[in-house]
């Protein structure tokens, strides 16, 4: 298992002058960088690759759909007007380097309609990932569907449904991203959740409970790493926690982070912590 951190906790809009984040990731020991997409036309989408590259850093993308962009909408010209969003996520993210992109890419944050899942829209949600098989394929890339808790989605909260989706879509390149601050809301039992996936896991958002400081709360990532070592996972430990910087007034951080936890305390405790974790399950 490598070790990255999201961007996420410096800024949620990744821009030409966060270039310079990437080889100080790369200098405290990091493997991975995942990089934020919302607009993939706004990312510096070249700089990204080349700073990647000069640096050894591994690039994973997790993309967010804007408010109107919605696979799973009854209206069929905004679900084809959502697919070709995703299409342009998967494009750009190839663009990049990145070798995975993930996220809640079936429905925008928030989209809470008065009403459960019904058929047609787990059908169209099928439909929206299918045909992207081929393109995974011939690029490598894996694209990594990531549940959410109830207060951000309808549609996908636990492992469970989101094993049910991607076993339905039915493409080996398509699996799911289990991030612990969700699942910690969402699952009986993160470890047990983990376990049920095997090799549908494909991606993995570590994140305490109130996404600061890995160790600082009440996640029991000790059970979660014996999980992710019984079922073979061999992916990314992807460090997505929020940082206090005064300068990132657009940062998840900037309204919830402790003000003394900055995003390089995540980073280097983050890696400290975890490689203590890995270290002792073994």
């Amino acid at each position: 298992m490598k070790i990255g951190i999201s961007a996420f906790a410096w800024t949620a809009e990744f821009t030409s002058q966060h270039l310079r984040l990437l080889p100080a990731i790369k200098e405290i020991g990091l493997a991975g960088v995942e990089i934020p997409m919302f607009q993939p036309e706004k990312l510096p989408v070249t700089g990204i690759r080349r700073a990647c590259e000069q640096s050894e850093l591994e690039c994973t993308v997790c993309a967010i759909l804007p408010p109107d962009m919605n696979p799973i909408d009854e209206d069929q010209d905004n679900r084809h007007k959502a697919h070709e969003h995703l299409r342009r996520c998967i494009e750009t993210s190839a663009e990049m380097g990145a070798k995975l992109v993930g996220g809640p890419l079936y429905a925008p944050i928030g989209y809470l309609p008065h009403h459960r899942p019904s058929a047609d829209e787990f059908k169209w949600a099928v439909e929206a990932f299918q045909p992207f098989g081929a393109y995974l394929d011939s690029n490598q890339m894996t694209l990594s569907i990531e549940p959410v808790n109830r207060s951000e989605t309808f549609f996908l909260r636990t492992a469970a449904e989101a094993r049910r989706l991607c076993e339905a879509v039915g493409h080996p390149r398509i699996g799911v991203t289990i991030d612990t601050f969700h699942a910690n809301i969402e699952e009986k039992s993160v470890a047990s959740a983990i376990r049920s996936l095997g090799p549908n896991l494909t991606h993995l958002h570590i994140s305490e409970n109130d996404r600061g400081l890995l160790g600082q709360g009440h996640v029991d990532f000790s059970a979660i790493v014996a999980a992710l070592r019984d079922s073979g996972y061999e992916g990314y430990l992807m460090i997505e926690g929020f940082g206090y910087s005064e300068q990132e007034k657009d940062a998840p951080g900037h309204l919830w982070a402790d003000l003394a936890v900055s995003p390089e305390r995540l980073a280097c405790e983050g890696l400290q912590y975890l490689r203590t974790i890995l270290s002792s399950c073994s």
